[in-house]
């Protein structure tokens, strides 16, 4: 598989479609920056150097295998192309695969609001639980907009 970057910290190669992790403080994901990380170690050795006072690492999916440029025979003359002359079109590689097995939830955030209403400890099956939970409501949500004619999800879409 093709490298897509590098990691910031460690300089292990991300390929293409592999998961990676970035740091959610604004100013290491601008463009100039685009720190990104290939395991959530790498993130937490950044942290200290950036002086991050609270911060933590998203999960990402490194875009796919580049796009291959096709050529197409104009079917008709425009004023910006003469007839039959090639024109480029952009043609994405595969379809995205769909993604069911991830985990949803922040475990760190879960973790510490049981620990903080209940002075109780988490499981770990308890994360995969939830995000199954939140996978369902989502697809319902998904269909109320649907029905509505929209492309956005909205909160009251979760209340139906």
């Amino acid at each position: 598989m093709s490298t897509w970057r590098l990691c910031s910290s460690c300089k292990k190669p991300i390929a293409h479609g592999q998961l990676y992790q970035v740091c959610s403080v604004s100013t290491c994901n601008r463009a100039r920056t685009g720190l990104v990380f290939c395991c959530p170690g790498c993130w937490d050795a950044h942290v200290p150097v950036m002086n991050h006072r609270d911060a933590w690492c998203e999960e990402e999916r490194a875009p796919r295998e580049e796009s291959t440029l096709v050529t197409v025979k104009a079917t008709s003359p425009q004023a910006s192309e003469p007839a039959g002359e090639a024109r480029r079109r952009i043609v994405p590689s595969a379809p995205p695969e769909p993604v069911t097995d991830d985990i949803l939830i922040v475990a760190s955030r879960l973790k510490q609001y049981i620990a903080d209403k209940a002075d109780m400890n988490t499981s770990a099956d308890v994360l995969d639980a939830l995000s199954d939970i939140v996978r369902a409501h989502a697809d319902a949500a998904i269909r109320v907009a649907r029905a509505d004619g929209r492309k956005t999800v909205k909160g009251r879409d979760f209340q139906r």
